[in-house]
C-alpha cells in the first residue's frame, strides 16, 4: 500500500478542561492509528493566541502529528475533524521530500547544521 508523510495541525476551542483537551487529542489519534497511518512525531503547541478571533476566540489549543498514511486517508481523517465541534481549525499538509528531511532535522536537533556537519555529528554519535 502506497504511502505518503502528512502533517496535520489542528486548534481545539480554549473552553475546554485539560482532561477535555487531552481526550479531543486522543481521539485524533486513534482516528489515525485505527486507520492503519504510522504516527511519526506528535507535538503539543498548548495554548496559543490566534492571529484573528475564530468563533468569538482568541486564543486556541494546538496540536500537530506528522504521520504515514494512505492518501485515502485524508478524506476520513478531516471528515472527523468536521463533525468535531471542538475543532475551531485544521490543516492537513502532505510533506515534500525537503520537507520530510527538514523534519528529521528537526527532530534530531540538527536544525541550522548543514548536512555534512549533521552527518558528521550522527557518525560521531
Amino acid at each position: 500500500m502506497f504511502q505518503n508523510q502528512y502533517e496535520t495541525v489542528f486548534i481545539l476551542t480554549p473552553v475546554l478542561s485539560e482532561a477535555q483537551m487531552k481526550d479531543a487529542v486522543d481521539k485524533f489519534k486513534s482516528v489515525l492509528t485505527d486507520n492503519g497511518a504510522e504516527l511519526v512525531n506528535e507535538e503539543s503547541w498548548g495554548l496559543r493566541k490566534l492571529a484573528y478571533p475564530i468563533q468569538h476566540k482568541t486564543t486556541g489549543y494546538y496540536q500537530l502529528f506528522e504521520f504515514k498514511a494512505s492518501p485515502e486517508f485524508i478524506a476520513t481523517l478531516e471528515t472527523a475533524y468536521k463533525r468535531d465541534e471542538r475543532i475551531l481549525r485544521y490543516l492537513t499538509t502532505k510533506l515534500d521530500k525537503h520537507a520530510v528531511e527538514y523534519s528529521i532535522r528537526r527532530l534530531k536537533g540538527n536544525l541550522g547544521k548543514k548536512k555534512e556537519a549533521a552527518a558528521a555529528a550522527e557518525t560521531n554519535a
